[in-house]
């Protein structure tokens, strides 16, 4: 067998080609892990906001019982709406 020039060109581009489709799926195989790791962030993320939402809520309606009136009020009434708005959002997501 003789080897050529473009032998040797031949073949660097077909080296060349493998190594960056082993690098394209490199990088696409560590995107999708970190998408996994998004994900498990953003759902202690929410569970977070709905403890805080939930302590709100609760503070709001100790200050109501306490007397403390207008604001408090208002704000209590519109974070109860919010809560069963969202509540009723979630059902009709998992509907369809």
């Amino acid at each position: 067998m003789i080897v050529t020039t473009s032998t040797i060109i031949t073949a660097a581009a077909v080296i060349a080609a493998l190594i960056a489709l082993g690098r394209y799926f490199t990088q696409l195989h560590n995107w999708y892990l970190k998408q996994g790791k998004q994900d498990k962030a953003i759902k202690a993320i929410k569970r977070e906001q709905t403890m805080i939402t939930y302590a709100l809520s609760a503070c709001l309606d100790g200050l109501h019982q306490l007397g403390a009136n207008s604001s408090v009020t208002d704000a209590k009434d519109k974070l109860d709406k919010y809560i069963n708005q969202q509540a009723h959002d979630q059902l009709d997501d998992e509907d369809e």
